[in-house]
């Protein structure tokens, strides 16, 4: 088996760390969305009368998710290629 190369190595740790710095945001938002729910006196985002930064917060929140979710998979799909090598 082949080792990483110092290329390899420092681009899987930054990966690391820009993962790990969205899932501190995705709980950043969390928590905003449940203050402002509980602001707003409305936790239902299908009611008309649900907050629209709670909805902008959420969508947000989602994106970082699938972001995290793509980053994650590349983690994995780099990890296979280098076991293989």
């Amino acid at each position: 088996m082949q080792s990483k190369s110092r290329f390899e190595a420092t681009a899987s740790l930054q990966l690391h760390v820009l993962i790990s710095d969205l899932n501190w945001r995705v709980q950043m938002l969390e928590r905003d969305i449940a203050e402002e729910e509980r602001n707003a006196g409305n936790a239902d985002p299908g009611s008309p009368s649900y907050s629209m930064l709670a909805l902008t917060l959420r969508m947000r929140r989602d994106n970082l998710r699938t972001s995290i979710a793509m980053l994650e998979g590349r983690l994995d799909r780099a990890a296979r290629l280098s076991q293989a090598a």
